[in-house]
């Protein structure tokens, strides 16, 4: 399904996004980021905060340095109290995720990975490529939402194009 080299990519890729976005989000006014938009997770914070709870969520099932989300499923829209608090947050996940797809094999990605899902109370064996690639599209799904709200709040949105991402991201 995929090599180790699709999973770089994408870290990388994953990493640029949100650099884009704390950039063009730091020092816009809480109550913007606050406010509903009428999107699956309400706002643009509760958004890029299910973001980075699931992402973490992926990352600790995947690698062992990265700890579980310190709050359950049902607080996953205000993981982090403050924008300031996801930035900090979103980089320090982006380089663990970032070296993480930097050890890993193509071998590695065969493996089957097993889990309980609390949300679904179920447990679940699948490949890892499965689940990794779940977790990129899961990114790029809910940034879409971001981008679009961005945009709706007269923010200017970051491009998100693969082709146009700088070779030294």
């Amino acid at each position: 399904m995929i090599e180790a080299g699709y999973v770089r990519q994408m870290a990388r890729y994953n990493a640029w996004q949100n650099r884009q976005i704390t950039e063009a989000l730091t020092g816009v006014d809480d109550d913007v980021l606050r406010a509903d938009r009428g999107a699956f997770f309400g706002s643009i914070m509760g958004t890029l905060n299910h973001l980075l709870w699931g992402d973490t969520l992926w990352m600790s099932r995947f690698h062992d340095r990265v700890p579980a989300p310190a709050v359950p499923p049902s607080e996953h829209l205000t993981f982090t109290p403050t924008f300031a608090v996801w930035s900090a947050e979103r980089f320090r996940l982006d380089g663990a995720m970032r070296m993480w797809a930097d050890t890993l094999r193509s071998l590695d990605l065969k493996r089957r990975l097993s889990w309980h899902s609390g949300t679904m109370n179920r447990d679940f064996r699948q490949p890892l490529e499965t689940c990794v690639v779940h977790m990129f599209n899961h990114q790029i799904h809910h940034r879409g939402q971001v981008h679009a709200m961005m945009t709706a709040a007269g923010l200017q949105a970051p491009v998100t194009d693969m082709v146009f991402m700088p070779e030294d991201e």
